[in-house]
């Protein structure tokens, strides 16, 4: 069973070399058997790999391509109706995505039509199942939180999100985040490792306060100036949105439950029947 675990670390969530578990994955495995939490380490390389390709506009992803799916499933293409079950606390978002039929086939063409062709409405800022909480939105004297993975560290700044837990989105305050940035090479990497270490011992938190979907009128301005600095390269890609199917009512999602238990019973009683007569 730990070799299986390894296996998932090594090959789907820290794919640096395809079909190689790397040595930092082994250490990184030792650790999560003493307890540590492994959510910042996937997101610092995820943030890492998204931009190293942002920066070369092509490259690899090196990270948990599966959880990066699910994470735009949740967020892209809102639909009107949202099943209560998501509101539950023993609802698990990964497990109902597991259970679902992904798409095979999708190009690169598609995603990049998907992606120019987004629309704000059609945006779910507020995955269903995140309720209102405390925000730890920066440590020591940075105004973001480092976080350090695998093979580097990198800056995240929660404040640029805070629509994403239910709160109303300012300018955020992201003094030095662009230059957060760096890999464990070279000369000087280890002394910003113990700074980053250093500053974790003074986590800063905020509480959050429930609002609509709303921005602050300076916010809007200010994005849309960010949004027009970024370079993009037009496309002549014809837009298909690929995931445009709706989330399943109770009722379908019973049915089909139903059908996979039918299907199962029918299995075991056939094979009942050969072994018997």
């Amino acid at each position: 069973m730990d070799l299986f675990a390894l296996a998932i670390y090594g090959l789907i969530a820290f794919p640096k070399v395809l079909r190689y578990v790397k040595v930092a994955v082994v250490d990184f495995f030792e650790k999560l058997r003493q307890g540590i939490n492994p959510v910042p380490t996937i997101l610092a390389e995820t943030f890492r790999s998204i931009s190293s390709c942002r920066r070369k506009g092509e490259g690899r992803f090196i990270g948990c391509a599966q959880l990066l799916n699910v994470w735009i499933l949740s967020h892209f293409w809102k639909v009107e109706r949202t099943p209560f079950h998501m509101f539950s606390k023993t609802f698990a978002p990964l497990k109902v995505y597991l259970e679902k039929d992904w798409l095979e086939d999708v190009i690169e063409q598609h995603w990049v039509s998907v992606f120019h062709n987004l629309r704000t409405e059609e945006i779910t800022w507020r995955a269903p199942w995140i309720r209102p909480s405390i925000l730890l939105y920066k440590c020591g004297s940075k105004d973001w939180v480092p976080l350090l993975g695998l093979w580097g560290g990198v800056g995240y700044a929660p404040l640029m999100v805070q629509r994403q837990f239910a709160s109303r989105q300012f300018i955020p305050a992201t003094g030095g985040l662009a230059q957060s940035e760096f890999a464990f090479t070279g000369e000087g990497y280890k002394k910003r490792v113990r700074d980053i270490a250093k500053s974790w011992k003074e986590i800063h938190l905020m509480e959050l306060a429930l609002y609509a979907d709303t921005n602050t009128q300076d916010y809007d301005i200010w994005r849309q100036r960010r949004v027009n600095s970024q370079q993009i390269s037009p496309t002549d890609y014809t837009f298909w949105n690929p995931f445009s199917k709706e989330i399943s009512s109770e009722l379908e999602i019973a049915r089909h439950e139903f059908e996979r238990e039918k299907a199962k019973l029918l299995r075991d009683i056939n094979s009942f029947q050969e072994e018997n007569y």
